[in-house]
């Protein structure tokens, strides 16, 4: 960071003394010019242009991809309809619980990479490094993973077009759709989640008429499929599901990152978490009911199966005699899709920027351009992604969607469990140090329980994960099925083992002697915050304090 003039203990009580709504950290800050402070985000030059619409679309949109429109499909298949919605109950009150911890910590320290550098402070530097290019990886694997969805959605129209060429297309869509100012990214995205949650609306609706009889096809189905068999494969075909139902709902955690490029996070954060429970609640849990009620898991059709491979939505439609629906959940799934690669590629490059900003990577990628463009993230992170895309090629959709997603899955499990980590150490160390919690500027009402029932559920399905990758539901057990499956947490073991001998750092960091304020966010309360300039403005009230 450089050697900066620190804040006095006066000038904190002077801040405290403002209020708490108007985003500003002085602490270690340089001087620019009269009156005006760098702070943590301006040095990593980016912009502070988004809202609370744009964080709270794009925490739900990132959550809403492949897994949800076509991986439930063989999740179906594999564990029956109950262990279907069981999962995904289990995961939304996982998410849920990661996203009361995202709230607290993000309004305190809205930092480029967030878990990371709050890992990095909070447990150790190695944990921060570990998690840091664990979860750049899960990144670049989910942009190849929704462009070969991007094949299978297609497919449902036409094959007559190369997989190759498909890839090729929508690779440079979302090329595009970063490259213009991250304002313009942010429009595509609450557009592409309007669409999504507006139309799962229509779709629960016409799938309930269509279960009651209300359809074409007009014979009432109820709970036919669950009374016939409920749980597919045992307990091995329950725990099967859950990989999937995780890699459904990854993304949520991506609103730690915007928060470092909201005007006022104290205000955006807490609004976007406070709505994503209901959001992602309606979508997971009412979607996945309505799959379990109106798609027979015997389907040759499902994703995975012998059939083409689609979605199970569709299929719910086709089979009900409402093709139109049919048609047009297709092109919405389409959209999803496009939009979740997009989010990744977002995701990855401030990834990326984190890293650097804590020299845990190469100082270039930690530069943005004058619109807040960080290039040298954007081009690694969709590269890559891109490039893998193309083992879609030479694999069937299905196989290559199992690999990446188990390997997403495991990542999203381990990100999740150091957010919540880092949340009861960052408590703790508050404690410690004598802190009031009335003196945090957001606090969740339902720590440390729901915390701890995150943290718990992530070590307890990476636990699953390995039992699966050892015994594999309908498959031998052997090395390649393991690494194929299992491999994404080798790598962050090693890693992370490298990182403790080249840091020499504890294991654990004394909670003594962590400085809280220093990337620290602190807040002042006037009425004319958005539109005066922050900085200046609240150095000029100091310094009257002062005085």
């Amino acid at each position: 960071m450089g050697s900066h003039p620190t804040v006095e203990p006066l000038e904190l009580s002077a801040i405290k003394a403002l209020g708490d709504n108007t985003a500003v950290n002085l602490r270690n800050a340089p001087t620019k010019g009269e009156g005006e402070t760098l702070d943590h985000g301006a040095e990593t030059q980016l912009h502070r242009s988004l809202g609370t619409r744009h964080l709270t679309m794009i925490a739900l949109g990132s959550a809403i991809g492949i897994d949800m429109w076509l991986g439930s499909g063989k999740s179906l298949i594999n564990g029956g309809p109950a262990s279907l919605f069981i999962g995904f109950l289990i995961s939304s009150s996982v998410i849920w619980s990661v996203s009361q911890s995202v709230g607290e910590m993000a309004v305190m320290y809205p930092l480029p990479s967030a878990f990371v550098q709050w890992s990095t402070i909070f447990i150790s530097p190695a944990a921060g490094f570990a998690l840091g290019w664990g979860y750049w990886f899960s990144y670049w694997i989910t942009i190849a993973n929704e462009l070969q969805g991007v094949v299978t959605v297609l497919n449902y129209w036409t094959d007559e077009v190369p997989k190759a060429a498909w890839i090729t297309i929508f690779w440079v869509v979302i090329i595009l759709i970063n490259s213009w100012v991250v304002k313009f990214f942010a429009e595509v995205e609450v557009f592409s989640s309007t669409v999504k949650f507006s139309w799962m609306f229509i779709v629960i609706i016409a799938l309930l008429v269509a279960t009651a009889g209300g359809a074409s096809k007009g014979e009432p189905i109820g709970f036919r499929y669950w009374n016939k068999q409920a749980f597919n494969n045992g307990f091995k075909g329950f725990i099967s599901v859950l990989p999937t139902c995780v890699f459904a709902m990854a993304g949520s955690e991506n609103a730690a990152l915007v928060a470092s490029e909201v005007s006022n996070p104290r205000r955006s954060v807490p609004r976007a978490i406070g709505s994503i429970w209901l959001r992602l609640g309606l979508f997971y849990i009412l979607g996945s009911l309505m799959i379990t009620l109106t798609v027979d898991p015997n389907d040759p059709n499902l994703f995975g199966g012998s059939g083409s491979n689609a979605s199970p939505f569709v299929i719910a439609f086709k089979s009900a005699g409402i093709p139109v629906m049919a048609h047009i959940t297709n092109a919405v799934i389409f959209v999803s899709v496009v939009s979740t690669g997009s989010i990744s590629g977002y995701g990855g490059s401030r990834m990326l920027m984190g890293l650097a900003h804590v020299k845990m990577n190469h100082k270039i990628f930690g530069k943005a351009d004058k619109m807040g463009r960080p290039w040298a993230g954007y081009i690694a992170t969709i590269g890559i992604g891109g490039a893998l895309a193309y083992l879609n090629v030479s694999h069937t959709g299905a196989q290559v969607f199992t690999w990446l997603s188990n390997l997403v899955s495991l990542l999203t499990l381990f990100g999740w469990g150091m957010i919540c980590l880092s949340h009861l150490r960052f408590r703790y160390t508050w404690k410690l140090q004598g802190r009031n919690d009335a003196h945090l500027p957001w606090r969740t009402w339902a720590y440390p329980y729901a915390t701890w029932w995150g943290f718990m559920w992530c070590v307890g399905l990476i636990l699953v994960e390995f039992y699966l990758s050892i015994s594999p539901l309908h498959e031998e057990t052997s090395v390649k099925n393991f690494f194929a499956n299992y491999i994404s947490i080798v790598a962050v073991v090693v890693i992370w083992v490298g990182a403790q001998i080249w840091y020499r750092c504890p294991v654990w960091v004394d909670a003594r002697n962590i400085d809280l304020d220093e990337y620290r966010r602190f807040y002042a309360d006037y009425a004319d915050e958005e539109t005066t300039p922050v900085r200046k403005t609240l150095a000029g009230k100091l310094r009257v304090l002062l005085e």
